[in-house]
């Protein structure tokens, strides 16, 4: 499978990535999902990102899509270390809310206390080195490093259809691809919530965060160049929020499904959002956050609607004001049908409301009925809008209410875009540092062989003489050690600090001229051959 990468327009800082897994049981099911293609929504953004194309066939790539992994052996932490210090590259492979259709995005979304499995599963064959994933309700993006960057994406594309069940030339139409810098980049702009629906939006930075933790933990692949970008990621995310206002105000998937629907109320409803009767089903964070901004709007009464009574109960300690309502699932339709508004954050993987489910509980008479649908996977079936009176509306819907706010952030976007560069730029000269380790072990390594060489000399002519203890002799030793780790403290402190790539590239080659490395390693090469 061939892979080559083409510049593709995509969405500036508007998309989000709330956690959606607010609801913990599939209980609340109705009938098994089914999917309808979506025109890809396009808008115009600051940055571009690297869509994937791919160059074989469609046929092709399928087959090598599906066809088994090889028989690679998957290495361990160590060798990745090893690894770390020759070449690796940086790649990042996903798909989000600006580029992809929710059908697509739902097909891939991976659950948290799974993330380590599958990056486990991705690196299994050798062909991908260090891999950590990201998943939440508007990305799915796998962070990766590779020394080979054409096996590498063959591995990750192999991994993203037997996943999905998609066929390739459905995946390359919704996924995007970067590598190095720009992957770099992207991520930076991702933790500091430039990437997101609402722009600044603090859940992205936790959920970064979380994915650099698994990468770090036992069973993690973060190795170490990963596990240092995601570290840097975390940091340039929490400078962006503490050294600029953009985070300042209402920046959540919850806010802007409140203003949503406040906005749409007298249209859909003929009814002022003051006087709508409020549902939501599922009483996770993403029902907490709502419930919050709700509040803000003078909410007095509300319904939740949850298989268990333990968390709707915490949220009425939480937020004592406000008259909350606990059903439990069974009541579901008995809610509906006295809602105006119901709002949907739960973790089902399938539809908890759809037209057969609408029709089969009399909610098909044509009274207004406004489907607030916040979850990844969604929890309202697309179809629910040929029933009469109902308007569904779920996370792609909320690009358009989120517009004014991107606007009257744009110059905070500036100043963030500065305080991440530099943070970008920080990561990028550590890794460019690793390039000068082997340089800097030949250069140790020729200077021992000849300290040993000498010492050896000058041991025997030592030994000679009886007035030497051994106690003397091994302090000859460590005093040629600490000469040759003098003179090597200079030249070593120079390469790692070397402000850019180009002056490091020429550190690099006057080393190697000033004390012969590359006549060394033709030496041995032409001693190998003797031999």
């Amino acid at each position: 499978m061939k892979f080559s990468t083409a510049l593709f327009a995509a969405i500036t800082a508007t998309a989000t990535s709330g956690t959606c897994y607010a609801f913990q049981s599939a209980a609340i099911t109705s009938s098994r999902r089914t999917t309808t293609p979506a025109a890809t929504k396009a808008a115009s953004i600051n940055t571009a990102l690297l869509a994937a194309t791919l160059n074989d066939s469609t046929q092709q790539a399928e087959a090598a899509a599906t066809s088994k992994a090889g028989n690679k052996r998957k290495k361990t932490k160590a060798e990745r270390l090893e690894l770390a210090s020759k070449g690796l590259q940086v790649h990042v492979i996903g798909l989000s809310i600006h580029h992809a259709q929710v059908e697509v995005r739902e097909k891939l979304a991976i659950p948290e206390y799974e993330w380590n499995d599958q990056s486990n599963l991705i690196c299994s064959t050798g062909q991908v080195e260090e891999a950590a994933i990201l998943s939440t309700c508007n990305r799915f993006e796998i962070y990766f490093a590779a020394s080979d960057a054409h096996e590498a994406n063959a591995r990750v594309m192999e991994f993203l259809a037997e996943r999905s069940g998609l066929p390739v030339s459905v995946l390359r139409r919704n996924i995007f691809m970067l590598e190095g810098d720009d992957a770099v980049w992207h991520l930076m702009r991702v933790a500091g919530g430039l990437d997101s629906l609402v722009v600044g939006e603090g859940q992205i930075l936790s959920q970064v965060r979380q994915c650099h933790l698994h990468s770090i933990e036992e069973d993690g692949c973060g190795g170490k160049v990963l596990s240092r970008l995601l570290n840097n990621a975390v940091a340039a995310g929490k400078r962006v929020r503490s050294e600029t206002a953009i985070s300042k105000g209402s920046v959540s998937i919850s806010s802007a499904a409140v203003e949503l629907s406040e906005h749409m109320c007298m249209k859909d409803l003929n009814l002022p959002f003051s006087e709508a009767r409020l549902a939501v089903v599922g009483a996770g964070t993403m029902t907490r956050l709502l419930i919050t901004h709700l509040a803000s709007r003078g909410l007095e009464r509300i319904a939740i609607v949850n298989r268990s009574m333990p968390r709707p109960m915490e949220l009425q300690e939480q937020f004592p004001d406000v008259d909350i309502e606990i059903v439990l699932e069974d009541g579901l339709w008995d809610v509906v049908g006295r809602s105006d508004i119901v709002y949907t954050a739960t973790s089902s993987p399938d539809y908890v409301i759809d037209k057969a489910s609408l029709q089969a509980n009399g909610q098909d008479s044509g009274r207004p009925l406004m489907l607030v649908d916040i979850a990844v996977p969604r929890n309202i079936g697309p179809d629910s809008d040929e029933i009469d009176g109902v308007t569904p509306y779920n996370v792609d819907d909320l690009k358009a209410v989120v517009a004014k706010n991107t606007a009257m952030r744009q110059r905070e976007m500036i100043e963030a875009e500065t305080l991440l560069r530099e943070e970008a730029d920080s990561f990028i000269g550590w890794r460019e540092s690793l390039s000068a380790i082997p340089t800097i072990n030949q250069l140790q390594e020729r200077a021992n062989m000849f300290r040993t060489e000498e010492l050896k000399k000058c041991t025997r002519k030592l030994s000679q003489n009886d007035n030497f203890t051994d106690r003397e002799l091994e302090a000859v030793e460590r005093l040629s050690r600490g000469i040759v780790n003098k003179m090597l403290h200079g030249p070593m402190s120079h390469l790692r600090k070397a402000e850019s790539v180009e002056k490091k590239q020429a550190a690099l080659s006057e080393l190697s001229s000033m004390f012969r490395l590359d006549d060394e390693q033709g030496a041995r090469g032409r001693g190998r051959r003797r031999r």
